[in-house]
């Protein structure tokens, strides 16, 4: 097979990719930096130019207003969102996209069974010389989504690091392909406040050497990460590769070293943040790369003792019942992975789950600890499986505790000023023993 020949002839540019897609066709693209910026650019304009609609987009983590949430393409291109960023929270808003409830690890199962997939998409790095092109920072999705396409599109781009470990696309499996170099999204710089790193000093006190982590996104995890700089032989097993992770990585506490599976590697399922991140997957073997159905298996993540994962929430109440996709019925994001990890952490030897944010919202004129949820708010974690909570002003322990004592633990990590008021409303609901 000569690769270089079958490269020159699938060849295309975005506008004569975009115009191969047909109305009635379903597209998808696996989470964050898989989203081809060129083609669906070019997309967008076909459809705005009136040459097509009723294209229906599957989108996970939105880093740039996809062609279904752009105002002016609202009922030509059609969205669904797993895992929604600002544009995708806005067009669902508006009642201009729908919505897939799914945990991140099922997501693949879920594709198989249940989407259909006319054209898949892909950012990818420059093809190898065995004709593999690399699907980079993006694992997550990308076999699940290849097998189920009719069709496979890919945007070939200098910035995408090749994960020797990740999903690979062959010259012979794709339909056709562009080459656009725009550069990899980066997130802003997260700046820690006083409150971040209080919470992130109580968690890392709580890990021990040796522990596995995974670790969300924002201020509260990196303060977690920076507070762990003095521990030994950590280990990362996680959804997400941030750049606290790299922090660790690049000072020694990471060393992966006692992990039991993937021994001395670092497992991500995708990974976004800074440049420096994605250079350092690049080519790099201690990197693994995988898909979400593997990495966030609960069966997975529990082989690992000490297993700590750190995750946010909108909300929580007496009960325990954690919200972290929804504020009351108005949309903010999807389930993710966190029961994926909640989970696994539960069933991990010696393992912890942890359940983060600042007490208040809002200026400090709401308390995130109620007595119940905002009506139609949506209940993410359980209260059965929530094991800490943890604000500022200390730590929470659940799992194990009676209604009463949960309650009254929580009150005493809540914002001072809402203490009283909170303490009221639990001797009402007659939970306080």
């Amino acid at each position: 097979m000569n690769f270089q020949a079958l490269y020159k002839e699938k060849l295309r540019t975005t506008q004569q990719i975009a115009g191969e897609i047909q109305p009635g066709w379903a597209c998808a693209a696996d989470t964050a930096l898989a989203a081809p910026q060129g083609i669906y650019k070019a997309l967008g304009d076909r459809a705005r130019a009136g040459d097509i609609q009723n294209v229906t987009i599957h989108a996970f983590l939105d880093l740039f207003p996809l062609p279904c949430y752009q105002e002016d393409l609202f009922g030509k291109i059609n969205g669904i969102t797993y895992f929604s960023g600002a544009a995708g929270r806005a067009a669902v808003a508006k009642s201009a996209a729908d919505i897939m409830p799914t945990h991140y690890r099922d997501g693949p199962g879920l594709i198989t069974d249940y989407v259909d997939i006319d054209a898949y998409y892909a950012v990818v790095s420059p093809m190898d010389k065995h004709g593999y092109f690399s699907t980079g920072c993006s694992a997550s999705l990308s076999v699940a989504m290849m097998a189920k396409a009719k069709r496979i599109y890919l945007e070939v781009n200098t910035a995408m690091p090749r994960a020797l470990s990740g999903p690979v696309v062959h010259i012979s499996q794709v339909t056709a392909f562009c080459e656009h170099n725009a550069l990899l999204v980066e997130l802003p710089k997260v700046e820690m406040d006083e409150a971040s790193s209080k919470i992130g000093s109580l968690i890392a006190a709580e890990i021990p050497n040796g522990a596995t982590l995974q670790l969300g996104i924002g201020a509260i995890p990196n303060a977690v990460a920076k507070s762990l700089r003095e521990k030994n032989n950590l280990g990362i097993h996680t959804e997400m590769m941030t750049e606290g992770m790299i922090d660790l990585l690049e000072c020694g506490a990471v060393t992966n070293s006692e992990k039991p599976i993937h021994t001395g590697r670092t497992v991500a399922t995708f990974a976004l943040g800074s440049r420096r991140i994605y250079d350092y997957i690049d080519d790099n073997p201690a990197v693994l790369m995988l898909p979400v159905d593997y990495v966030n298996n609960p069966a997975i993540i529990s082989q690992h003792p000490n297993f700590v994962s750190v995750n946010s929430a909108v909300e929580v109440d007496f009960f325990g019942q954690v919200s972290a996709e929804s504020v009351g019925t108005r949309h903010v994001s999807g389930s993710g992975g966190q029961v994926d990890y909640v989970r696994g952490a539960f069933e991990s030897k010696g393992g912890k789950s942890f359940i983060a944010f600042e007490s208040t919202s809002k200026n400090g004129t709401v308390s995130k600890i109620v007595p119940t949820l905002l009506p139609g708010s949506i209940v993410t974690t359980l209260k059965n499986e929530v094991d800490h909570v943890v604000t500022e002003y200390g730590i929470a322990k659940l799992r194990g505790h009676t209604l009463s004592q949960r309650t009254k633990a929580l009150i005493a990590i809540a914002h001072p000023k809402f203490r009283d008021e909170l303490t009221f409303s639990a001797k009402k609901q007659n939970i306080i023993i």
